[in-house]
Order: C-alpha cells, then structure tokens, then sequence
C-alpha cells in the first residue's frame, strides 16, 4: 500500500491540473502506479442506457464499457447501483457477470475492482481498475483505490457543478435581453416584460429559455410578438 507521502504528492498534482480530463487522467496514472492495475477506465452513467466512457487507457477498457451497456451487465454499472465497490479475481468465472466475463476476459482483462464515484447528493459513474492478471488484489487495494475514486468524485463534482452555473448564467442573460427586447417594443416595465414572455411561453408550449432565445433571434419581425388574446 502507498504510504502518505505519495497520496500528498498526488493531492498537490492534481490540485495543479486545470481541466477535468487532466485530472482524471493523473487519477487513472496515480492508481496505475499504487496497484497491479495495468489498464483503467471512468465510466459516465448518465441512466442505464445513457453510458459515457470520460477516460480509457486501451482499446480493451473501451470495449470493456461498451459490453456492460449491450449487455446490461458488470462491475461497472453494478457500483452504481448496488454496492459501493465490486471486486472480482476471475471475471471469466464469476457468476455475478456471466456474459461479461466470458467476453472481456480474452482481452485481457481478468481481475477487476469497480469502486462508485459519488458525491453527497448524485452518483456520476464508476472509476475501473484492471490486471492481466487472475486474482492480482492483494489486501487493502479495495481501500487504496477507494481514495482515487474519492478525488476522481470531488474532480466531477465540481466540473458538473460549474457547467450547471455557466447554463444558470446563460439563461439569465438570454431571458435578461428579451426582457429588454419587450420593455423597448411594448413601453412597459421590467416585471410586466417578464409576465408577457411567460405568457408568450405558456401559450406556445416552449420552455421559457428557448423561448427567449427565440424572441432574441426573431427582434425585427413583427409577427413574432403578437401575443394570445
């Protein structure tokens, strides 16, 4: 098991990486070096049916997350949903993922350990660690890649939660300028603006932000504004 200082070395790196994918990436090659994990993979759950390989380190890991998906099977999306973490020595044997197993493990990948990426409140994917290798874990590797899982989870968290404030800020802008679009075109004040384009909204059956996109695109043609009597 890695002793402390190489987790803080690795807190310090990754806290100096400036875009998701370096980070994960650093997450992937720290775990590379503290297991007997020769290949490695996140997967994106966005639903059971809506899969997102965010990093890969071979072709096998790939094809890895594309048979959990058609098959509906694995480690991987099982740490979603079930336990915290999944371990497995001989996947070719293991009962738990029969038709995975039997097609993964001629591509090389014979030991797994899956360990879920969460934060408090959402579950986002899972971070997967393989070995050529049958029965490649030793005691406490369960522990140690839990500790990678953790910074890959705070890593996503906090790329989600900054691309929700970017669309919060866009879509304040966009509703801002056709509140301004109306109150020059109809003389009314902002409160009054914002009432007609719901209305405008409710009446067409459009969402309130695509609506305001709209409204921005079409500001010179008239027939655009007329609203429901």
């Amino acid at each position: 098991m890695p002793d402390s200082s190489f987790f803080a070395e690795m807190a310090l790196e990754l806290h100096a990486e400036e875009t998701l994918a370096d980070t994960l990436t650093r997450i992937v090659e720290f775990a590379q070096q503290a297991l007997a994990c020769d290949q490695a993979g996140i997967l994106l759950v966005h639903s059971r049916t809506h899969l997102e390989t965010m990093l890969a380190t071979n072709d096998a890991v790939e094809r890895s997350h594309e048979l959990q998906h058609k098959l509906d099977e694995g480690p991987c999306l099982d740490a979603i949903e079930g336990e915290p973490f999944y371990v497995s020595g001989d996947v070719d044997a293991d009962e738990r993922w029969p038709r995975w197993g039997a097609e993964v493990a001629p591509l090389g990948l014979r030991s797994v350990i899956s360990v879920r990426l969460a934060s408090q409140n959402r579950r986002y994917g899972s971070l997967n660690l393989y070995s050529p290798e049958h029965n490649a874990w030793e005691d406490g590797d369960v522990e140690v890649a839990t500790v990678f899982a953790r910074h890959a989870s705070v890593a996503v968290a906090s790329a989600h939660h900054e691309a929700g404030l970017k669309v919060a800020a866009a879509t304040r802008n966009v509703i801002g300028q056709a509140q301004g679009i109306l109150m020059e075109r109809f003389e009314i004040d902002a409160d009054r603006a914002f009432a007609v384009l719901s209305r405008l909204s409710q009446h067409r059956n459009v969402k309130l932000r695509a609506l305001a996109e709209q409204l921005v695109t079409n500001r010179t043609d008239p027939e655009f504004f007329k609203l429901p009597s």
